[in-house]
């Protein structure tokens, strides 16, 4: 626990919570200790209505804990509290701690606490008391107690899993993760505004709709049967246009999603029509989309649920999860407006940076580093531009990312649509261009084999 002594106070926390689909929570009911005193606080909805601050310290030398602490935060946003100042997410750091592993009983707190050997309530039990909460009021006052004990239940389970994860935790990193958390919290309050009226109709109208698309993009092809995908005909229509298509270990044509975006990017006139409208039938429900009574889209955002750290919401319940033609429905609210921002380049400044290659930066200081990329791998002369060399450019853009997703040379050759050879030129080629970036790239793979940390 010495990694938590710069810290005044430290306070476990737990919110019991009611949100319907779309809506934001209701707080139901909160019960807060303090890890070295053993203060306890327990609280009702009716409490914590009153209270304007949260009843414990939650500046820079207190330290606030939870699991999943997104949700107990959106729960400060409802009654309103100001955020704590220094957050410590125990399911973000587990998940850092156990990424790419198999975690036999999941990632919530009760998977966290088996991992460690440490006893909790049976998932029975937990699920009946979640329900509970759900339901809202009113409740007796047997009801109440229970809430309240089983609220206490978790709080107690993180003070038994603190500090046996405590000496694994890079703190000053771990509260990076905790200020996101609190980030992510905002952005599940706030929500996407919808045209509630289109999508009433579009929903009235979905089965004719499925029908009009399949009637327009399979023209030609005969992919479908009905409202049906089906892989012989799919396996006969690629035959027929000379398109290879990567195959499972059994032999079978690999129809995930990835394999489809990958394909895609080879064969976009071709592939991408057959891709968005496999989607809009088979992913999209809209009757699944969670749109709460101010018309704005919330779900659980499920942030570090990928292996790689990312975001992983429901594809069903989130608004930017199926078709991207579905993102016409957003519609800001009158005398507002919306921007959709998204970083140029990003992995590749993070990446040259991170490893010194001087060539690499100079190449994101240009502001076209792909361009300049192949400008110094010699495939562009120096006074060529994003107008004359496009084709160039685009296959080193490809390269590039390929390369920092640790993409292979045949799979980098299938989509570029080029043979097998051309993929281990290009990676060849990317290592005498930045022979820096690799050496870090390569140490960072080696240590992470030997220590199983990055």
């Amino acid at each position: 626990m010495d990694r938590l002594a710069d810290f005044r106070e430290v306070w476990l926390c737990d919110f019991e919570f009611s949100a319907p689909p779309g809506e934001r929570p209701t707080s139901v009911c909160m019960v807060a200790r303090e890890f070295r005193s053993g203060r306890l606080l327990r609280l009702w909805a009716d409490e914590l209505a009153h209270l304007r601050e949260p009843p414990f310290a939650t500046g820079r030398e207190s330290l606030f804990v939870a699991y999943f602490a997104s949700a107990e935060l959106g729960c400060f946003l409802s009654l309103p509290w100001p955020m704590p100042a220094r957050i410590l997410d125990l399911y973000a750091e587990f998940r850092c701690l156990t990424s790419g592993l198999t975690v036999p009983c999941g990632n919530g707190l009760l998977g966290a606490l088996s991992w460690f050997g440490l006893d909790g309530l049976s998932a029975v039990e937990k699920d009946s008391m979640r329900a509970l909460a759900q339901r809202g009021e009113p409740y007796t006052a047997e009801e109440r107690r229970a809430l309240l004990d089983y609220c206490q239940s978790d709080v107690d389970a993180l003070a038994r899993l603190l500090p046996v994860m405590a000496p694994r935790i890079d703190v000053p990193r771990a509260l990076l993760r905790g200020r996101y958390m609190a980030a992510v919290a905002r952005m599940e309050w706030t929500g996407t505004p919808l045209d509630a009226a289109a999508l009433a109709l579009l929903r009235d109208n979905w089965l004719s709709i499925q029908d009009r698309l399949i009637e327009c993009i399979d023209a030609g092809r005969g992919i479908y049967l009905g409202r049906t995908f089906k892989a012989e005909r799919f396996a006969d229509w690629l035959t027929a246009e000379g398109i290879p298509w990567p195959r499972l270990a059994s032999g079978a044509l690999d129809l995930s999603d990835d394999c489809f975006h990958e394909m895609g990017r080879a064969y976009p006139d071709r592939i991408s029509p057959v891709r968005e409208l496999r989607q809009s039938l088979s992913l999209l429900r809209l009757e699944s989309l969670a749109v709460g009574n101010d018309d704005r889209n919330r779900c659980l955002l499920s942030p570090f649920g990928s292996r790689t750290g990312r975001n992983q919401p429901s594809n069903a319940a989130f608004m930017f999860g199926p078709s991207t033609w579905l993102r016409g429905l957003i519609r800001p609210e009158p005398g507002r407006a919306l921007a959709y921002v998204d970083w140029e380049q990003q992995e590749f400044g993070i990446a040259a940076a991170l490893s010194g290659d001087r060539a690499m930066m100079d190449a994101y200081a240009s502001a076209d580093p792909y361009l300049t990329f192949a400008k110094q791998a010699g495939a562009v002369p120096r006074d060529g531009t994003k107008g004359s060399h496009k084709a160039e450019r685009e296959r080193f853009k490809v390269l590039s990312l390929a390369v920092q997703y640790g993409m292979g040379p045949e799979a980098l050759a299938r989509k570029l649509d080029e043979a097998p050879i051309r993929g281990r030129e290009l990676l060849a080629l990317h290592r005498r261009t930045y022979p820096r970036y690799w050496q870090w790239s390569d140490a960072v793979e080696m240590t992470a084999f030997l220590s199983g940390r990055l």
